[in-house]
């Protein structure tokens, strides 16, 4: 299944629960069923933002956008922490609010099976998300699969307040749960905003990643040193330069065929699209031999 199908898979899924929830909350009179709608339904914009930023991050690059689109979805991921954010201020407003006015909670067996039924799709939900996120390395998809696995656990929260509060019939057991599920989806919330943010700004890319790329360096012995790697990440597009030494007897053809086959073997490495930008420059340096033994060596 592409991104694409996912993310409106993701957005039917969270529609038809949104109405569950709400239905049951209602009938319930329940602030924790009513604050799982309330963060559907922030899921439900999620998935609709995620939707149209993979569609925009899939378009070819032009001449305005000539690393391509693949920001729009870094921008996606943050947008829906921050909606994660607000989803859990909503949940708490509601949660402190039954507090101080007090209510009571009815057909508490309603509320538990409509739960169990949101953990589940959501379950199922999230992994389909979640493993094609990993595929296509997508970061607006893997946030819209983190809300549905947060609203998971979230549900399963609700579940357990509920059968607590149907075996204690202790009213302010219903808001308490809400809370305690605010505080999940806040945890969540942070962790996507320091992700999304990491791409936003420029940061390079994990220490993972950086030794695939030294490692290909390394295993050219035509290659003297090589310095000033610099690297990104946009969507799901690896952005690569490097300053790389050859020889300086090195034809210009044997040079250039170095630098594709490089070039061709970091791109090979990863998943997604990379774009490898290699300067070649030649070892003038009448030690060239010395700096030859020290191969492998970032300078």
């Amino acid at each position: 299944m592409n991104k694409q199908k996912c993310a409106l898979l993701s957005i039917f899924s969270n529609t038809a629960l949104i109405l569950l929830k709400v239905i049951a909350g209602i009938l319930m009179g329940s602030v924790s069923v009513i604050s799982e709608a309330i963060h559907s339904s922030i899921d439900l914009l999620a998935s609709i933002i995620a939707f149209f930023s993979i569609k925009v991050a899939s378009k070819a690059e032009d001449d305005g956008h000539p690393f391509g689109h693949g920001k729009y979805e870094n921008v996606s991921g943050f947008v829906e922490a921050l909606l994660i954010l607000l989803a859990a201020a909503l949940i708490i407003y509601q949660a402190i609010k039954r507090i101080i006015d007090g209510g009571a909670v009815e057909n508490v067996g309603v509320g538990i099976f409509v739960m169990i039924i949101a953990a589940v799709v959501n379950f199922c939900i999230s992994m389909i998300l979640l493993k094609t996120a990993k595929k296509t390395d997508s970061i607006a998809l893997e946030a819209d699969a983190m809300h549905l696995l947060t609203d998971v656990y979230t549900s399963i929260g609700v579940f357990v307040g509920l059968i607590l509060l149907k075996i204690t019939k202790i009213p302010i057991i219903d808001p308490i749960t809400a809370i305690c599920v605010s505080v999940l989806i806040v945890k969540t919330s942070i962790t996507l905003i320091k992700k999304s943010l990491n791409d936003l700004v420029d940061s390079k890319l994990p220490d993972e990643d950086i030794s695939k790329i030294l490692n290909i360096l390394d295993s050219h012995l035509e290659i003297t040193r090589y310095h000033s790697l610099k690297t990104r990440k946009s969507g799901p597009t690896r952005e690569i330069n490097v300053n790389v030494h050859v020889f300086a007897n090195a034809s210009l053809v044997d040079a250039h065929i170095l630098s594709d086959k490089i070039e061709e073997e970091i791109k090979n490495i990863f998943t997604g699209e990379s774009y490898v930008m290699i300067h070649l420059e030649p070892e003038i340096s009448s030690e060239v031999s010395e700096v030859s033994g020290q191969h492998g060596k970032l300078v």
